[in-house]
């Protein structure tokens, strides 16, 4: 970056050091370099306008010319707003703020000759536009044509003048100043295969673009080279990974692995399962270290393919390992493990927070001998105590449960890392990232087992209560359970707790003792109790399983059949998932309610609509990624925003692709970065690198 583009953004005309702290406290705007990289997200037409009596017919926002014919505040409190009147040739219209009210009014008058901009709504007969984007017509300024940036803004910065106008004034000063200043960061021979506007024209049209047309290329030379550095970035951290970590080589499929398979296997496996346990094998007899996501929904059989992986493991002389996020899931997995084992020589044990301390202490003995093969657990795992003699192969259940740094501690558990093995019925967004990376390798078991049905899935609002008690009575009937689940966030606990009794009580009244039992359970509750509730669910005791969320994982009753999800727009999409994943295990068709209120906000009736129209996690995982942002990828957050100032993971998939296989031609062409062209990539990458640990591969 060129000395004007570090210049302290205070000195830029119409900035100054007040409303330069502004940009600072709001946007991490520093210096002229930090605004030109303030990216516009959309344009408005300034040619044209609609009329008023028009709106109906546009579903997208809309550009009127006219004038404030009344203004008045209503209401006190939190519920106060300022309300407009706003009309022009063809009929009025109503414009309201809930925000930055003062500051509104003090601009705004009777008479007041406007441009606005926005997207219109019906409320009762009414046409309103919330929160518009206000343009001030006067006789001596011309009315703009063309194409006009809108800028993210908040009411401190418009308070500040920095409304989407104010951002536009200060980046038209700084534009002109910025020729031959910015650093082309592109070799030639990209610029030329992709027919890219180079970097300081591509600047210059994001911001003051002439057509649509040029806004567009423009928008891809900048979201093309941030996934190109982002690429480069992960093929090269891919690389010295691999480099220093090489992975067991285990070169036969082994004796245990061949046992089970012709004589203990409970089921055929599904042809979907067999092309994933080849992807597996491939990978451990590669002598490259393997790091790959299992991917299928709950019932589809992942248990047993990791069975299987690890008997591979175990033929050449390895010990495994499972994690599981909760000690309910652990022990259904030993249990089921020592079952499909029983007539094997081979060792399993379960280690979890409740295993007594001479217990523990025998199996973290028996673990560092080498006399346990396969050993089950929770974070029970991860303790430093917990010492293998040669662990060759650890398996994630249910891996968007731990963190990213919890996870790595499996690494450290050999001088070499044993391979990674992750399972889940529903990639969290960050682990979607990597895959759209290509760094974690990707199995998916897309087939059910023979007889399992898809779950219905439907959404009902309150009104539809009686009908849904009548359709529990008739599952009941038919000899099915029920699970009804109610949320429980941390912020309001007491408030959730309440919530779930009242549920109960309300679920008791309607289906009394003795003909129906019902079961409850909740985070208050000792293990114990926990423990007691759901065997007598599972056992058949109880009908009707009244929970929080932890029945998420864990439970498997093949004979429920229901799955009602109170208030399910307070629910991410991969918990809903899961939650609907515990029925459907049966050959019986199985249903999941998604309750909620009236009052839906974008996100959540997106959310609640996704469920209805899939049972596919991938697809559901694309969506989470649009609503909550692929995570950091670099980092150990789980989701939230990646740190990119144009590119959308959630819309860019194609660019995503573009940029990666460059960034393979790149590699393939200069791996040392040796030709002159490459020097500034090199210098670029270095920084990159250095900034940051790598986290990028623990999945």
């Amino acid at each position: 970056m060129s000395d004007l583009l570090n210049t302290p953004i205070e000195y830029l005309k119409g900035v100054g050091p007040k409303r330069g702290s502004v940009l600072r406290s709001e946007l991490s705007i520093f210096t002229f370099g930090d605004l030109l990289y303030y990216f516009p997200f959309r344009y408005i037409d300034r040619s044209e306008f609609q009329l008023i009596s028009q709106i109906p017919s546009y579903e997208g926002a809309v550009q009127l010319k006219g004038q404030i014919t009344s203004l008045r505040e209503v209401g006190n409190g939190r519920g106060k707003r300022l309300e407009a009147s706003f009309r022009d040739e063809s009929g009025s219209i109503n414009l309201v703020w809930f925000k930055g009210i003062k500051w509104i009014k003090s601009k705004l008058a009777p008479g007041t000759n406007l441009i606005v901009w926005g997207k219109a709504k019906l409320y009762g007969a009414t046409q309103t536009i919330s929160h518009p984007e206000l343009e001030f017509i006067s006789p001596d300024k011309p009315l703009e044509q063309g194409l006009q940036p809108v800028y993210h803004s908040s009411e401190k910065l418009q308070s500040a003048g920095f409304n989407t106008r104010g951002i536009e004034r200060i980046v038209k000063e700084l534009l002109p100043a910025i020729k031959n200043q910015v650093t082309e960061d592109l070799p030639p021979w990209i610029l030329g295969d992709l027919a890219l506007m180079d970097k300081e024209k591509a600047l210059i049209n994001i911001h003051k673009p002439p057509t649509l047309n040029a806004a567009k290329k423009a928008q891809f030379r900048l979201k093309f080279q941030e996934l190109f550095y982002l690429q480069l970035e992960l093929l090269i951290r891919k690389q010295i990974t691999q480099r220093k970590i090489k992975g067991f080589q285990f070169t036969q499929v082994g004796a245990p692995f061949t046992e089970f398979y012709e004589n203990y296997i409970p089921f055929e496996l599904t042809n979907a399962q067999k092309r994933v346990i080849k992807e597996i094998r491939k990978d451990l007899s590669s002598g490259i270290h393997m790091n790959r996501l299992l991917q299928g929904d709950v019932g589809s059989g992942k248990t047993l393919v990791a069975l299987v992986v690890m008997l591979i493991a175990i033929g050449n002389g390895y010990q495994t390992c499972i994690m599981a996020p909760t000690a309910i899931l652990a022990t259904q997995h030993f249990i089921s493990m020592q079952e499909m084992l029983a007539q094997m020589d081979i060792s399993v044990e379960l280690l979890i927070g409740a295993t007594k301390k001479a217990a523990r202490k025998k199996i973290h003995d028996r673990l560092e001998q080498g006399e346990i093969d396969i050993l089950v657990g929770t974070h029970a795992l991860l303790e430093d105590v917990v010492v293998y003699k040669n662990l060759g192969l650890a398996i994630i259940d249910e891996q968007h449960r731990f963190g990213v740094a919890q996870r790595s501690k499996l690494w450290k558990k050999n001088l070499l890392p044993p391979h990674q093995l992750v399972m889940t019925a529903t990639p969290i967004p960050r682990t979607l990232a990597l895959t759209f990376y290509g760094d974690l390798d990707v199995s998916v078991i897309d087939e059910l087992p023979p007889g399992r049905k898809e779950i219905q899935t439907s959404h009902r609002y309150e009104s539809a209560r009686l009908k849904i008690f009548q359709f529990i009575e008739d599952e009941i009937a038919k000899g099915r359970q029920i699970y009804i689940v109610y949320p429980l966030i941390e912020e309001s606990e007491t408030l959730d707790y309440q919530n779930l009794m009242a549920g109960y009580e309300a679920i008791t009244r309607r289906f009394p003792l003795p003909k129906f039992k019902v079961s409850i359970v909740h985070g208050k509750m000792t293990p114990e109790d926990k423990d007691f509730e759901m065997q007598r669910f599972v056992s058949g005791e109880t009908q009707i399983m009244v929970a929080t969320t932890v029945i998420e994982v864990g439970v498997n009753v093949p004979n429920a059949s229901v799955m009602i999800i109170e208030s399910a727009e307070k629910f991410g999409l991969s918990q809903l998932h899961q939650l609907r994943g515990r029925v459907g295990r049966g050959a019986e068709q199985s249903y999941c309610i998604l309750m909620s209120g009236y009052k839906l906000g974008e996100n959540a009736k997106k959310r609640l609509e996704t469920m209805c129209e899939t049972n596919d996690g991938f697809k559901i995982s694309e969506v989470d990624l649009r609503l909550r942002g692929p995570g950091d990828i670099m980092g150990t957050q789980q989701s939230g925003i990646l740190n990119l100032k144009i590119a959308d993971l959630g819309q860019d998939g194609q660019i995503v692709q573009v940029s990666r296989q460059k960034a393979l031609e790149l590699l393939d062409k200069d791996p040392q970065f040796e030709e002159k062209e490459h020097h500034y990539l090199a210098k670029k990458l270095r920084m990159l690198l250095q900034s940051k640990p790598n986290w990028s591969r623990i999945s």
